[in-house]
């Protein structure tokens, strides 16, 4: 009978994941079965892959065991490493509350872009301590079509271009990543905001996520978007001392950005497990393969051939 792998899927305002918990780092995941699993279609569906590893158990987190007891691997939809994912972390904090591994409060959550630190709230929402940006020189232009705009350019973790536009539908499909100069400025590629005004410090934005496409909500780039337009409207807090606040609607619902003005920035929303069941390993190695590629002892040994813990009875989805 087949291996079968856990996972959960789940979302922020929309921004929906594959979950896969693995505590010992014991199920390889190359880049071509993370774009099975989150393909649309053809798999269970997601913007991207939550690993959920514990951090002493995974090479690139080790080093934070000692503040994070968790790690989360994060992948794009496409299979690709990211750094950091904001609406990730909310919903990586909805599981481990979900799997009993951590209570309402303050936990610390490992990434590649450093430790966060996160609140579970007894409301259901969820607050994530997304670090300091850093604003490294301007100058950046993005356009679509016959468009263009300058951008600001703000990294929370991850690259981000925010352009301030007239009409959100300016921003065309965004199924492909929009074209942006200087090259050199992204060389590993960008996520691209585009923003609009909706009343004093309430904004709306569209995103194309970077090994994504469009996606419903960033919550990355929903924090580069406050940032940027709290200098646009001269409120920097590092200049006025006080903490500036910005609603951000994404098409998938509303986050919450406060900036301090020690230059932290804190991100709200909701997070939302959705449902569970079990991957089957058999089916997941011929997907990830491709058509008409034969099965090698390597791929036995990926892909859940490593599982001391997987069961190996059916299962159905649960929502």
């Amino acid at each position: 009978m087949s291996t079968r792998i856990a996972f959960l899927k789940g979302h922020g305002t929309e921004n929906d994941f594959v979950i896969v918990p693995d505590p010992e780092n014991v199920i390889d995941l190359p880049a071509s079965a993370v774009a099975v699993l989150c393909d649309r279609r053809a798999g269970i569906g997601g913007d991207g892959l939550l690993h959920v590893v514990r951090s002493a158990a995974h090479p690139e987190a080790r080093e934070m065991a000692g503040q994070a007891e968790w790690f989360m691997d994060y992948r794009n939809a496409d299979g690709s490493i990211a750094e950091m994912c904001g609406n990730g972390v909310r919903v990586f904090a909805r599981y481990l509350q979900r799997a009993g591994h951590v209570t309402e409060g303050d936990i610390a959550v490992a990434t590649r872009g450093g430790v966060k630190t996160v609140h579970i709230a007894k409301n259901g929402d969820v607050t994530v301590g997304m670090g300091r940006p850093l604003l490294p020189e301007d100058g950046v232009t993005v356009s679509v079509g016959e468009r263009s705009w300058p951008a600001r350019n703000v990294n929370m973790g991850n690259p981000h271009a925010v352009a301030f536009v007239d009409d959100l539908a300016h921003a065309g499909n965004l199924f492909t990543p929009p074209p942006f100069s200087p090259a050199a400025v992204y060389p590993d590629g960008v996520n691209v905001e585009f923003v609009v005004d909706r009343a004093p410090r309430h904004v709306a934005m569209r995103v194309h996520e970077r090994g994504s496409g469009e996606t419903r909500s960033c919550g990355t780039g929903a924090c580069a978007v406050a940032v940027a337009a709290a200098r646009r409207d001269g409120a920097d807090p590092a200049v006025t001392g006080a903490p500036v606040t910005y609603t951000v609607d994404v098409p998938g619902g509303t986050l919450v950005i406060t900036e301090r003005p020690d230059g932290e920035i804190e991100m709200t929303g909701p997070a939302v497990i959705v449902a569970e069941g079990e991957i089957d390993t058999d089916w997941l190695r011929t997907a990830a393969r491709g058509p008409g590629t034969p099965s090698t002892p390597a791929d036995q040994r990926r892909l859940g051939g490593r599982m001391g813990g997987a069961r190996r009875h059916g299962g159905s989805t649960r929502t």
